[in-house]
């Protein structure tokens, strides 16, 4: 599996996580999936509306209920989303191996002026693992 991401998303991402360095920035990723490739489309900013987004995010439900819902009128996918970790720290977080469930998304992590690209993976209760895949900036 990667992820095929355009030089101007990853950039938008990358000024997205340097404009707002106290607190994660987040949004979802619409796209499609094709042969083991997932394709980034479209970035959807979405405000975080964790109790506390210097150390945790949650994306606006708002905005992810229609996101799904014209995703699926455009015959699109949400395949992930992304935030970033304004600790520099560019894995996955204990936070995040607690919430994440096996779903075939992708985790998206701006941290130390880098992007990183995660699925995760439960086996069994507890939280999950997350496995890195490759990125390939178009």
């Amino acid at each position: 599996m990667k992820l095929q991401i355009s030089s101007g998303d990853r950039q938008f991402l990358l000024d997205a996580a340097l404009a707002s360095p106290q607190t994660e920035v987040c949004g979802l990723l619409l796209g499609q999936n094709k042969d083991g490739t997932n394709r980034v489309e479209t970035l959807v900013p979405a405000r975080n509306v964790a109790a506390d987004p210097a150390r945790s995010f949650e994306i606006d439900p708002a905005t992810l209920m229609a996101t799904h819902r014209a995703a699926r009128g455009q015959g699109r996918q949400v395949i992930g989303h992304w935030h970033s970790h304004p600790n520099a720290r560019r894995e996955p977080s204990s936070r995040d191996a607690a919430r994440a469930t096996e779903n075939g998304q992708i985790w998206l992590i701006i941290a130390g002026g880098d992007v990183t690209a995660w699925v995760p993976h439960a086996i069994g209760p507890g939280p999950a693992t997350f496995q890195p895949i490759a990125i390939e900036v178009t």
